[in-house]
């Protein structure tokens, strides 16, 4: 893996993990909410449980990207590869879905799914 496309795969990892904090452990702040476009306290209520779940997806993401980054730097190249591959597919892919739930998620589907995108197509070529 070329040092460019480990440092997009990093990148989208750090991205995911940011996810995760503002989902898991940020969520009943009102910062939180107005970066998710949540109207008030009763509404963030009622979208916890989903977006506590949400949250560690992301981090679980970040964290096979972060394996696969270590694995091909500390000999076993192909799992690491293979690793790294699978994670960016699965951030791009669910940017992919998030565009299909409204336009009003284009914003945050291109800040979660780019990156994924170019590091995966960076990996391909390594």
């Amino acid at each position: 893996m070329s040092i460019i496309a480990s440092v997009a795969v990093g990148v989208a990892a750090v991205i995911h993990v940011v996810i995760f904090v503002l989902e898991s452990i940020r969520w009943m702040h009102p910062t939180t909410w107005r970066v998710f476009g949540i109207r008030g306290r009763e509404q963030a209520e009622v979208l916890r449980p989903m977006a506590y779940n949400q949250g560690f997806y992301n981090l679980f993401l970040a964290l096979g990207a972060f394996a696969g980054i270590l694995l091909f730097w500390t000999g076993s190249p192909r799992a690491g590869l293979a690793l790294a591959l699978f994670t960016t597919a699965c951030m791009a892919a669910a940017a992919v879905v998030l565009t299909t739930t409204g336009r009003g998620y284009l914003r945050a589907a291109v800040a979660q799914g780019l990156v994924p995108l170019v590091a995966f197509v960076l990996l391909l070529f390594t």
